[in-house]
């Protein structure tokens, strides 16, 4: 399966964006999805995952209740709703997918698509 994320730039502290990812190439419903982000200077870490069927998610502490994963398996697209943003949470941010429909976890994924980077200012 071919991943395309989109939909990051530049927005001011306590702002908000959705990130979307694209799936092609593959049964997108037969995979679990997962994000992932990447600072300057920093090892990539998981921000969220999501189930095939959207029944469980998973969150890192650092986004919890500020970040939303959803999926649309009818448009082949993962969504990651961030509100409430911090400087901190600027980064490369990847989605990726994931053999097993139901992992929600934070290794082990199997496509990659390319970042779209989000910039958070203070």
């Amino acid at each position: 399966v071919q991943l395309q994320a989109y939909g990051g730039g530049l927005v001011q502290a306590g702002g908000y964006l959705r990130l979307s990812c694209a799936a092609s190439g593959g049964t997108f419903s037969s995979y679990s999805m997962g994000w992932f982000r990447q600072a300057p200077g920093k090892e990539r870490e998981f921000v969220a995952a999501i189930n095939w069927s959207g029944s469980s998610t998973n969150y890192a502490d650092s986004v919890k209740g500020r970040f939303t994963i959803s999926r649309d398996n009818a448009k082949n697209t993962a969504y990651l709703q961030m509100n409430s943003l911090k400087p901190e949470d600027t980064a490369v941010y990847y989605c990726a997918a994931h053999r097993s429909p139901w992992a929600t976890v934070a290794r082990g994924y199997d496509f990659w698509g390319q970042g779209t980077l989000v910039t958070v200012s203070s």
